[in-house]
């Protein structure tokens, strides 16, 4: 069984299909994030991320499917480099991260107050995930989803295009508007 097999079952096995989630289930978001992030050719550290996005709960969607004192399960299925960017993407405190990352490079984590500063490649990976993420919300969430936060996500992607990939940034216009 190779990475994403392991990580579906483990999803399967701690209820994702079960969960409400914007649109559907978190078993029903979590799997076209991973394949979106596939189809625009990011890294598959970053595609493994985008389908364990939410095991951590996140600031936008606290259920959490694995305590911090699982981080090794999810790191045995994954690896360390897209078990971090879940773990980050969870922590992540978007009201004090998302408006200044561009040029503060930095991501606030709500539980701790702590920041940490990425390199180049950990914010675009970050950026990346993030947006994604919110793609598929707008596309398959509620009614209503982008009348009500389409522009601030059109404003987002234009603030974030200088870190974001390229595909991320036309598949975010496509999206948004």
């Amino acid at each position: 069984m190779d990475s994403t097999d392991r990580l579906a079952a483990l999803l399967r096995d701690r209820g994702a299909e079960g969960i409400d989630h914007p649109g559907g289930t978190l078993y029903g978001h979590a799997q076209p994030v991973q394949h979106r992030l596939a189809a625009l050719g990011l890294p598959r550290q970053v595609q493994l991320a985008g389908r364990a996005h939410a095991v951590y709960g996140t600031q936008g969607f606290d259920v959490r499917l694995l305590g911090d004192d699982e981080r090794p399960l999810l790191i045995g299925i994954v690896g360390p480099a897209a078990e971090e960017l879940v773990h980050r993407y969870g922590a992540c405190d978007r009201d004090r991260t998302w408006p200044e990352l561009p040029t503060a490079r930095r991501v606030h984590d709500r539980h701790t107050g702590a920041a940490t500063e990425l390199d180049d490649q950990q914010l675009r990976d970050f950026a990346d995930l993030s947006l994604v993420t919110e793609i598929d919300v707008a596309e398959h969430g509620p009614p209503g989803f982008l009348d009500e936060h389409g522009g601030y996500f059109r404003r987002l992607t234009e603030e974030w295009a200088p870190v974001l990939s390229p595909e991320v940034v036309a598949a975010a216009r496509r999206a948004f508007g």
